[in-house]
């Protein structure tokens, strides 16, 4: 186990780090046991790994030799294994979005939470990286240099060769970037998906993580995505969105079957077409009027 300083070969370096991340899996939480306390943090193990530093700075207020701990494991500024107590934005094998706090010679370095900045390589970039802007990344493990590196060449880690998905499941969506098409999201994270522009009736951007409804599996395999459950259901969905909107209004909206199909969509983020089935299903419920001004919620509902 690792104990003193490390030596500056490449080969031992390698060597270490393969030995550790089969121990403990670096990029990820881990349950470690406090084996002893020194001057400089609390040592961590398990069956297989001991001397495992937790930093003074994140050891607990209050705590016991023998306890257990949940930490986050992952190399320090040395390029030595730690444990930290900090709860990073990203973990190994996930997708995040993260914005770039600055940009050298070696590439991209990302805010994850962590002291130490999350590299993107320049040739994991998709787009060259700036300083500010935020960009979805996936966490690996670099099996060369055993160190968790970023990329944005997202396609290289989706895989829609194996779906356990069927027409209209409710997903995870994470926004990835918007195509000429519309958006790119990563569903579930493990599969690439697409939200045509067509269907978009809200503000999407870059990062935005909500639920989608797979409305197509194509032959090739590809995901039509889109941000409104079916049928029925749908409606329902709209109905009460308008609901809550018109009660948190004071009973009033200014909008109605006539209303400018980019209006209803900039208050509600939804088509005129859903819009009016939705008010319909309201009216016949009796819970709302309609006039010329706008819709009205009757008196004595809610």
């Amino acid at each position: 186990m690792y104990k003193g300083r490390f030596l500056g070969t490449a080969f031992f370096y390698g060597q270490f780090y393969s030995y550790i991340c089969r121990m403990i899996e670096l990029g990820n939480y881990n349950t470690l046991t406090i084996l002893r306390s020194t001057s400089v943090g609390l040592f961590l193990g398990d069956d297989d790994v001991s001397d495992l530093l937790l930093p003074n700075k994140y050891v607990p207020e209050t705590w016991n030799i023998g306890d257990s701990i949940e930490v986050f494991c992952y190399l320090d500024h040395e390029e030595r294994p730690v444990a930290t107590t900090l709860k990073p934005y990203i973990r190994r094998n996930q997708f995040a979005c993260l914005p770039v706090a600055e940009v050298n010679e070696f590439g991209a370095f990302l805010d994850w939470g962590l002291e130490k900045h999350l590299l993107v390589p320049f040739n994991q970039q998709r787009d060259r990286m700036e300083e500010g802007q935020e960009y979805v990344v996936f966490c690996y493990l670099d099996e060369k240099s055993f160190r968790l590196v970023a990329s944005s060449k997202l396609d290289a880690f989706l895989d829609n060769a194996t779906l356990h998905l069927k027409p209209w499941d409710e997903v995870e969506l994470l926004v990835s970037r918007k195509s000429d098409l519309g958006w790119d999201v990563v569903v579930n994270n493990q599969h690439k998906g697409l939200v045509f522009s067509s269907d978009v009736f809200r503000t999407l951007k870059v990062g935005n993580r909500l639920k989608g409804y797979i409305r197509n599996i194509r032959p090739d395999l590809k995901l039509d995505v889109v941000l409104e459950p079916k049928g029925k259901q749908k409606r329902e969905s709209a109905a009460d969105r308008i609901y809550e909107r018109l009660r948190a209004a004071g009973g009033f909206l200014g909008l109605h079957d006539k209303s400018d199909p980019e209006a209803i969509r900039q208050s509600l983020q939804m088509s005129k077409k859903n819009f009016k089935k939705a008010i319909g299903t309201l009216y016949r419920e009796r819970k709302i009027e309609i006039r010329d001004d706008g819709i009205y919620q009757v008196s004595g509902e809610g």
